[in-house]
């Protein structure tokens, strides 16, 4: 993968899908874009508020426990299969693909299921450190038929530090990403497909930072390529 000059006087970092972290066992594999866990390498901090973005497929009929520390925003992307959560006051649910899952809290736990017997599912978690979040979840409905536009994924009210988007795009279509924070830097992940960003080619999994821009532009370069866009506070 080479590397253009960039057009703009952004920062930008590049992590490829290759050279993520790993955790796994034999029903759970997790690939980890920053440092989790076990995974503590460098250059793999958190970028920002930014502290987690994993890709994890869960085998038949197995549940992940996860556990939140401090004040968290977290998105769940199912991407392959339909997830059964629940939380630890009890409350649980079904989130299927062109949904997204948010929890927010201070401290806690939840539950995710694969409800079938005989297929994997996928799906991406992300975190987004929050001091403010309050104890609250809910489901958005995205739907991707809505093509060659960012689509705004919902957060809570006190979730200022941060704005989400995913878009599904056609081969070739161009577009832009208008910074709408001064001073704000992005996070790129490609979900399907390829893109070029800011003029460095990204394929799927891959991911790119960017601090101390403008806007960021971008070519789909496969038909159908799903792109997530995450704005952060510094």
């Amino acid at each position: 993968m080479s590397a253009k000059v960039m057009n703009d006087s952004s920062e930008a970092r590049i992590y490829l899908s290759g050279q993520r972290g790993y955790s796994g066992l034999d029903w759970f594999r997790s690939l980890h874009t920053f440092n989790f866990g076990t995974y503590q390498a460098e250059g793999r901090m958190p970028f920002g508020v930014l502290q987690v973005l994993n890709d994890d497929t869960l085998a038949a009929e197995a549940t992940l426990g996860m556990h939140v520390e401090q004040g968290t925003e977290v998105m769940i992307i199912p991407l392959s299969g339909g997830l059964q959560y629940r939380l630890a006051d009890g409350r649980k649910g079904f989130a299927s693909p062109g949904e997204i899952l948010h929890l927010s809290t201070q401290s806690g736990s939840y539950e995710i299921t694969n409800p079938y017997p005989d297929t994997l599912i996928n799906f991406l978690q992300v975190w987004i450190k929050n001091p403010k979040a309050e104890e609250r979840m809910g489901i958005e409905q995205i739907d991707l038929r809505e093509m060659n536009t960012f689509l705004p994924l919902q957060k809570p009210a006190n979730a200022s530090n941060y704005r989400a988007f995913i878009g599904k795009y056609d081969g070739r279509m161009q577009s832009e990403y208008q910074i709408t924070q001064l001073g704000a830097s992005v996070f790129v992940f490609v979900i399907e497909g390829a893109f070029e960003v800011q003029d460095r080619l990204l394929e799927s999994r891959d991911g790119l930072s960017l601090k101390h821009g403008r806007k960021v532009e971008f070519e789909a370069l496969s038909s159908h390529a799903l792109l997530l866009v995450i704005e952060i506070e510094d």
